[in-house]
């Protein structure tokens, strides 16, 4: 495992080595400060590389799992580790809630009603969203009405989404599933 090490005694600027009695800034004064030197980036850059513990106080963050509170399915839920809650991905049709398949639009606002309430459940809202993946079976027909029930859903700013088309999922007529990344405090 290839791992990034800064070495603060090397660094230089304009040619002059940081004298080592000045104090350095934690990682969690980095982040509130607005000014950013380039000591200061590479250390950010070190701990995306070293993992959200080096950001959150220098512990590995534990994993809390939030479970479907609908009861939709076991395999349904949100981890928590640290600031950040991974939905996992959730389908827009289970037979387990009834009726029948329906078109994309119904699948797509039944899929984020439900990452609403498993947003919920874990202490976070569809606005704490800050990355959303969409498959989508047929995504040349499907996209368009994807997109307008998304935007009704979703609010304002959206997070960032991106979406792949797939031939099928593993329940038969589910035509969409959607995954998500979200910040809580």
């Amino acid at each position: 495992m290839f791992l990034l090490q800064y070495n603060p005694a090397r660094h230089r600027v304009a040619g002059q080595v940081h004298p080592p009695h000045v104090p350095r800034a934690s990682q969690e004064e980095i982040v509130k400060s607005g000014h950013r030197s380039r000591r200061e980036i590479i250390q950010l850059a070190g701990t995306g590389v070293l993992g959200l513990g080096a950001l959150q106080g220098g512990d590995s963050p534990r994993k809390r799992f939030y479970r479907d509170p609908t009861g939709t399915s076991p395999s349904l839920g949100v981890i928590r580790s640290g600031h950040l809650l991974f939905v996992s991905g959730v389908g827009g049709w289970y037979p387990s809630r009834g009726g029948q398949p329906g078109d994309i639009r119904k699948q797509t606002a039944d899929a984020l009603d439900l990452m609403k309430a498993l947003l919920d459940g874990a202490g976070a809202s569809m606005a704490d969203l800050l990355q959303v993946q969409v498959a989508l079976v047929d995504s040349d027909r499907n996209w368009e009405p994807m997109n307008e029930v998304y935007t009704t859903k979703v609010p304002e700013p959206r997070p960032v989404r991106s979406y792949f088309g797939c031939t099928g999922f593993g329940t038969p007529g589910q035509l969409v599933q959607i995954d998500a990344i979200a910040y809580a405090e």
